[in-house]
């Protein structure tokens, strides 16, 4: 278990991962490590290592903490640092992801590999293809990596985003340039075509053999089973059980006078006799769970009910597991459900559809389960490992056919894995249908009670109350185009609570602080992301346009309560400073998330994560021919060889382009927007704008 983090083309590089790395060690006893182009330095203090390093004046800094030695080779020209847990191949065999097939290791990773070459510097940061470690970076003010967004926040880097597993990053020390290579994932074809029983034998081989390479190798270490008498719980117990291990199953529950039985302990209780395996029990009441809240809301950087009632009994389960026996590794039954079409979304697609679904929901599982569930487990400093998550077995369960996960009338899921544990004669456990662990272990009802008994209305505005870095209700300055999209993305993905809109439509096309182009698109916009816009009408005129501006922070107040507004500045000092004294003049806070970004970085995310079309150009080397069509990868490399040749705003910040935003993550965008008719307007060949004349949405 181990803590990365590094700083690259910053000026205080040492001295900020030193506080990031005073964060990330959660007062934990650990060996630290820092490597700079001079050298590098391990202690078990971090006071005496910020001793060592202080006045080191290198622009570039990779470290890592750990509770075991770190491996990176001493005054190597390379630097590489790992929070790894191998698992089928050597930990140096990791610098070759890039040229290894995913498919065959079978690993939980994130590292960083800093190369040095002759005059060339690169830094190639990666996580395994599932997302089961995670890892952060920011561009700005040079570029910034950790394993953790809190460890970006206290280095001075509060908008983290969190690298897709599916690209490894390269990173140009020389040039400052972020690249992204797309690595392929999973595939749901060719179809397995052999009958039932192989199937049933092969799932269970490979679940088994996943289960035997992540009980611990170090001779008699006992670890745990999170069990709930679930389905997938159950059959991890089992057959770590006829694999000899040495392990305790652990069930946590909330238990009150009048309120109904937990679900989980019942079973938990009965499935544990009948395997006849060790089971440890922590019976919780309401009184008891505020202190875990108030621990947990922070470690999981998020107040959204749902993720802290699924937090909740794998952080006291982690805290318990811990204390009872020591324990430091635990296996959990996550991936499952989305394997084998589990959750209720699942009996809503047609059956043809439905292992693209689970696809679908494998892709996502890294946004919010895994990240959650790294960082709990962590706080406790406990290894979570997830046998149905083992890349083998992702694979061939994924191309096993649907007739094999759901009944014909959707009223039975998991189906094979059914038939599996009554092969294994667990009938009952069979036809158990398994309630979400937050309802099961009575947490989500333990919260409804902290909630009320503090007079809160609403659960999330109680579980507000232990983050309030992420109290503040936001609207945001949204124009329909690229930035503010992004900027309001970013917010959310952060924990903050979106209340609304707020755009401006100006008359005048020369407006000096709003856009233009397509602004009358925002209300399909707003309606997409299901979000209350508040729109005002100024005539453009300079300075003027402030007390419209001002009108529409009021109305926003009053209509949707916000305490601050989100904008999509990136380096125009004359837009945010005007937005930044109207907003303090009536007492709103303001977020600009990518002001300063790399605007190159900034281009490439965006066109992965949205669909954006540019409505208008107005620059040498653009034409008529980049308005009205998806802009792509390939689209930033233009835009980047025209920056180099004759200096163009690769971001459009000089008016280059305008932008509109069609669709976007499915969190953010419950519709699409659709272009029905338009037509292009051409002044000349380097100036043309887009006249959208009808547009609608559709479902996605």
């Amino acid at each position: 278990m181990c803590e990365i983090i590094g700083v690259f083309n910053n000026e205080k590089s040492t001295e900020l991962v030193i506080k990031g790395l005073d964060v990330l060690k959660k007062g934990r006893e650990t060996d630290f490590r820092i490597s700079t182009k001079k050298g590098d330095w391990n202690s078990k203090d971090l006071q005496e290592l910020k001793q060592v390093v202080k006045g080191e004046r290198s622009r570039n800094c990779i470290a890592c903490c750990s509770c075991e030695p770190p491996a990176s080779g001493e005054g190597s020209k390379d630097k590489f640092v790992a929070d790894a847990e191998i698992y089928n191949i050597f930990e140096g065999e990791l610098k070759k992801i890039p040229l290894l097939s995913e498919r065959k290791v079978d690993a939980a990773y994130a590292f960083a590999h800093w190369i040095r070459e002759g005059d060339s510097a690169e830094l190639c940061i990666a996580r395994d293809i599932i997302g089961l470690k995670p890892v952060c970076f920011a561009h700005t003010d040079g570029f910034a990596f950790a394993s953790e967004k809190k460890g970006l926040e206290a280095m001075g880097f509060p908008h983290a985003i969190v690298l897709d597993p599916r690209v490894l990053l390269k990173y140009d020390l020389r040039e400052d340039r972020l690249s992204f290579v797309k690595r392929d994932f999973f595939d749901i074809e060719p179809e397995l075509k052999e009958d039932k029983e192989k199937l049933k034998g092969d799932l269970l081989h490979l679940l088994r053999e996943s289960i035997s390479r992540r009980i611990p190798s170090r001779s008699g270490e006992k670890f745990g089973v999170l069990f709930s008498g679930g389905l997938d719980s159950t059959l991890i117990a089992y057959l770590c059980r006829d694999l000899g291990a040495d392990f305790v199953c652990y069930t946590v529950a909330v238990e009150e006078p009048g309120m109904k039985e937990a679900e989980d302990l019942r079973f938990a209780v009965r499935f544990a006799a009948d395997l006849g395996v060790e089971l440890k029990l922590k019976k919780m009441r309401v009184k008891e769970l505020e202190k875990y809240v108030k621990e947990v809301v922070p470690v999981i950087e998020d107040t959204d009910v749902m993720m802290t009632s699924v937090a909740l009994p794998l952080y006291v389960a982690c805290e318990f597991a811990k204390e009872d026996c020591g324990i430091k590794t635990i296996l959990y039954g996550l991936g499952a459900e989305e394997l084998f079409a589990g959750y209720e979304r699942h009996r809503r697609v047609k059956k043809e559809e439905l292992n693209k679904e689970c696809l679908a929901g494998l892709l996502r599982t890294h946004e919010r389960d895994l990240y959650r569930d790294e960082l709990v487990a962590k706080a406790q400093g406990i290894s979570l490992r997830a046998p149905f998550l083992a890349t083998d077995f992702v694979d061939y369960a994924l191309r096993i056919p649907a007739s094999c996960k759901l009944s014909d009338d959707k009223t039975e899921n998991k189906l094979i894995l059914r038939d599996i544990a009554r092969d294994l004669g667990l009938e009952e456990l069979a036809s158990r249908k398994k309630r979400a662990v937050q309802y099961g272990s009575n947490f989500l009802k333990g919260i409804e009670k902290l909630a009320k008994k503090k007079g809160f209305k609403y659960k999330r505005n109680y579980l507000r109350t232990f983050y309030p870095s992420r109290n503040a209700k936001l609207g945001c300055l949204f124009s329909s185009g690229k930035d503010s999209t992004y900027a309001l993305w970013l917010m959310q993905k952060e924990g903050y609570p979106v209340e609304c809109l707020i755009t401006l439509k100006s008359h005048n096309p020369e407006s000096y602080m709003f856009h233009t182009p397509a602004v009358e698109l925002v209300e399909l916009q707003a309606e997409a992301m299901g979000l209350p816009l508040v729109m005002k009408e100024t005539q453009g005129e300079k300075e003027k346009e402030l007390e419209d501006l001002r009108a529409a922070f009021r109305e926003s107040k009053a209509k949707c309560g916000i305490d601050g507004v989100i904008t999509g500045a990136l380096w125009s000092n004359y837009q945010k400073e005007r937005i930044e004294r109207i907003a303090a003049e009536e007492n709103l806070k303001v977020f600009s998330p990518l002001w300063h970004v790399n605007q190159e970085t900034e281009m490439r995310i965006v066109v992965d994560k949205f669909e954006v079309i540019f409505t208008g150009i107005s620059a040498y080397g653009l034409d008529k021919s980049w308005l009205g069509r998806r802009i792509t990868e390939e689209d930033v490399d233009r835009l980047v060889e025209l920056d180099k040749k004759i200096g163009m705003n690769i971001a459009g910040e000089g008016g280059e382009f305008e932008s509109l935003v069609l669709d976007g993550p499915a969190q953010m965008f419950k519709k699409r927007l659709v272009i029905e008719e338009s037509e292009i307007v051409e002044e000349d060949e380097n100036t043309a704008r887009l006249v959208v004349k009808e547009a609608m949405l559709v479902e996605k």
